[in-house]
């Protein structure tokens, strides 16, 4: 495996940050590669521009800054219109279906699939689980860490009391990727 370099976008209140660190904590904790996150975020707790980006690699990593990142995992229109033109030729856009509305801007050769992932969270009784969602499509699209090592990092990383709402949330997306990985161009 190459390195691979990701990016998750979307706004403060949906889980972008722990969506980063649990894909980066799946492939470096509970996987053996090394895995580095920097996030970023806009002054306000909610609402505003938020990414993580993540660095997976089977080799250490001498520079964790994603420039041009092999996937996107997007759940704003906002920010697929600012991290699109940072994508790599042949890329991967990864979206919220009911957020992000990717007709007529994908460049060719890029591959997408969406998923509706805050209404997955809703029907499992909380939209607060939509990035726990798209972490489960990540994972079952991309197949870059093994389905059982994200199950570890999101136990890890979730509160106590919510782990099997959380892992319900996860299973869901994994199952919707697989799905969605046979259609992927």
């Amino acid at each position: 495996m190459a390195q691979t370099e990701i990016r998750v976008g979307g706004l403060g209140g949906q889980g972008v940050i722990l969506c980063g660190s649990i894909i980066g904590k799946a492939a470096a904790i509970h996987d053996g590669k090394h895995a580095t996150l920097i996030q970023a975020f806009g002054p306000e707790a909610r609402g505003s521009a938020c990414s993580a980006q993540v660095m997976v690699s089977d080799q250490p990593i001498g520079y964790p800054y994603v420039k041009h990142p092999d996937v996107l995992v997007l759940m704003s229109q906002d920010a697929f219109t600012q991290f699109l033109p940072q994508l790599k030729p042949g890329g991967l856009v990864l979206y919220e279906s009911d957020l992000v509305d990717p007709r007529g801007a994908l460049p060719a050769g890029v591959r997408s699939a969406g998923v509706p992932a805050t209404r997955f969270a809703e029907e499992l009784g909380r939209r607060l689980v939509l990035n726990i969602v798209m972490v489960g499509f990540f994972a079952g699209v991309t197949g870059l860490v093994p389905i059982q090592a994200v199950e570890r990092a999101v136990l890890d990383s979730v509160p106590k009391g919510t782990e099997d709402l959380n892992m319900k949330a996860l299973r869901k997306g994994y199952d919707y990727g697989r799905e969605q990985s046979t259609q992927i161009c």
